[in-house]
């Protein structure tokens, strides 16, 4: 049994049951072929849609679908997870938080975060010239900020710790 939580606030259960799949306890018969471009064609219940996976986050669950031009942000919990979560303990909030790093070389234009500032995933953290291009860097978990160790208008190589996080 897998529970799926799509854009923060729809649940549903899923259950395979003797070969048939079983969304919120409803059978589904879902016709789903992937096409040589990466593109998913999944006809249910007479209805035809189209599908893209645009990103999958193996270590937080989390997997984002497009359909017919929709995005749907899915985290999956796994019977373990599901456990863990009516224990008390959350693994997402036991992992460890892990440091900002330059991902090339470049120039420091802006920090724009301090330490002790609670950040969401997907703040922004860094700006960061490289190539002629600025590059924004985000926070990829909630997290605090421990120190800052870029300074802004200096050089820093590639794999340079910027913030880290706690």
């Amino acid at each position: 049994m897998l529970q799926l939580t799509v854009n923060d606030n729809n649940k549903y259960t899923v259950e395979d049951a003797d070969g048939a799949t079983l969304i919120n306890g409803t059978e589904v018969r879902p016709d789903i072929s992937k096409l040589p471009n990466g593109i998913f064609s999944v006809l249910l219940n007479g209805k035809s849609y189209t599908a893209i996976v645009e990103r999958v986050d193996q270590t937080a669950k989390e997997i984002d679908i497009r359909v017919d031009g929709q995005l749907y942000t899915t985290s999956i919990q796994e019977p373990i997870d599901l456990l863990l979560s009516n224990m008390g303990l959350d693994l997402k909030s036991m992992q460890k938080a892990e440091p900002v790093k330059a991902p090339m070389p470049g120039l420091v234009l802006k920090v724009l975060v301090s330490p002790g500032q609670v950040v969401n995933k997907g703040d922004a953290l860094v700006i960061l010239e490289a190539m002629k291009m600025e590059n924004v860097l985000k926070a990829t978990a909630t997290a605090t900020v421990k120190a800052v160790k870029a300074i802004e208008r200096t050089a820093v190589e590639k794999g340079a710790i910027l913030i880290e996080m706690e």
